[in-house]
């Protein structure tokens, strides 16, 4: 979309889902930065009366501020597409693909990327006998910011996480190793971040002051380090993306290349104070309010 023709934004934020708190985060954050770089920006923290505030705004575009369910899954890129409102981020089809991890790793998988085991199962089934190996992760199907994952250490954990889950869930093998992840920004792979934490990347060290500490470039041989990076934007093109995603992967240092396994690719990566996206862009000299004007020039509908 012609950026000169942007005046008036609205931030969609908030929503219904889990992810409800870190998204009206991000949200506020996007906001002041646009506002900064001259845009009227009206944010609206999504709702069932959305599409009537969207029809009363009439926004020159709007900037996808959500995460998690109905906000990340193509439901809010459809109204935005039946509205005809240029939007960011990604579209209606690969946000609802890569919003279910059984169906990015079959996309990954056909084009050659690494993936570790998975199962799908229903929940109600958790505790009969499977074909996954302890140790392995429970992982709702769809969902982001590592709500709901919990770890099969040994057979008792299934019976403490047996009322967790409802409907389908997915059984994946445990990847021992370092965690990295990777923001592909318009087509161009950033960086390599490495995610060191006390015990794992769980949604208290994502989004708590000094819950995780980030080393940015990652400390790692020169072609894993490069392998890392075209992983991402294999992921990125693969699943369809625009604008902006994050593809997270563990790295067991024991195997080399081999050792690199893809776990999912995020659509709406976080925009909080603490998210790895806007630190790998400065990291790269971009800013945060030159990230988000990116992000909104490459708005538009039919993504």
């Amino acid at each position: 979309m012609n950026y000169e023709k942007i005046k008036k934004v609205v931030v969609l934020k908030g929503g219904l889902s889990d992810e409800r708190a870190v998204s009206l985060v991000s949200g506020g954050a996007c906001a002041k930065a646009l506002r900064s770089i001259g845009l009227e920006v009206k944010e609206i923290d999504a709702n069932k009366e959305t599409i009537s505030e969207l029809k009363n705004i009439k926004p020159d575009a709007v900037f996808n501020a959500l995460h998690g369910k109905w906000g990340e899954d193509g439901c809010i890129q459809g109204i935005l597409e039946w509205l005809q409102i240029p939007y960011t981020h990604s579209g209606v089809f690969s946000s609802a693909l890569a919003m279910d991890k059984m169906k990015t790793k079959s996309i990954y998988q056909s084009v050659d990327l690494p993936i570790a085991k998975s199962i799908k199962v229903q929940s109600k089934s958790l505790l009969l006998k499977n074909d996954m190996k302890i140790p392995y992760v429970i992982k709702p199907v769809n969902g982001g910011s590592s709500v709901g994952i919990s770890f099969v250490n040994r057979k008792e954990d299934l019976r403490h996480n047996d009322n967790n889950y409802h409907g389908e869930v997915m059984l994946e093998e445990f990847i021992p190793g370092r965690e990295l992840t990777v923001t592909v920004l318009n087509d161009v792979p950033l960086t390599v971040t490495e995610i060191i934490t006390e015990s794992w990347y769980d949604y208290e060290a994502k989004y708590s002051e000094n819950g995780s500490s980030h080393i940015v470039p990652a400390n790692l041989p020169n072609k894993i380090f490069d392998a890392c990076k075209k992983y991402a934007l294999r992921a990125h093109h693969a699943l369809g993306c625009r604008g902006i995603s994050r593809t997270d992967l563990r790295w067991d240092d024991t195997k080399g290349l081999a050792g690199i396994i893809l776990l999912e690719t995020n659509t709406q990566p976080g925009m909080t104070p603490t998210s790895l996206t806007p630190e790998q862009a400065k990291f790269c000299g971009i800013s945060f309010e030159g990230l988000c004007k990116s992000l909104i020039e490459d708005a538009s509908c039919n993504r």
